[in-house]
């Protein structure tokens, strides 16, 4: 070895703390910083649904929309301002007799 060497590794001694080359070398130093848990937010109950109903969807001919539409309207201007389509067809529920109902529905 020549005189270089050897003042290049004494240099490098006086600079280089051992514990930190060897948390280099042991892969230590490039691993992330631990992160903390996360705690998980406390999970808000979902209201309770409401038995005496249940939201639905229907098909119907836009024909019949338009009319049940109508009806809704002549209700209103009536002065039956809650009537809306669930109550219209509620009612005509009611009113239907199953036994005058035609075969070919």
């Amino acid at each position: 070895m020549s005189a270089d060497h050897g003042d290049f590794r004494g240099a490098a001694c006086k600079v280089l703390d051992g514990d930190e080359v060897q948390s280099v070398l042991s892969g230590e130093f490039y691993s992330p910083e631990p992160v903390p848990p996360v705690r998980a937010k406390p999970v808000a109950r979902a209201a309770e649904k409401p038995s005496h109903y249940k939201v639905i969807c229907i098909s119907m001919y836009t024909d019949d929309l338009g009319k049940l539409d109508a009806m809704v309207d002549e209700l209103k201007t009536r002065g039956l301002t809650k009537a809306n389509r669930s109550a219209l067809i509620r009612y005509a529920l009611s009113q239907v007799d199953l036994d005058k109902v035609p075969r070919g529905l």
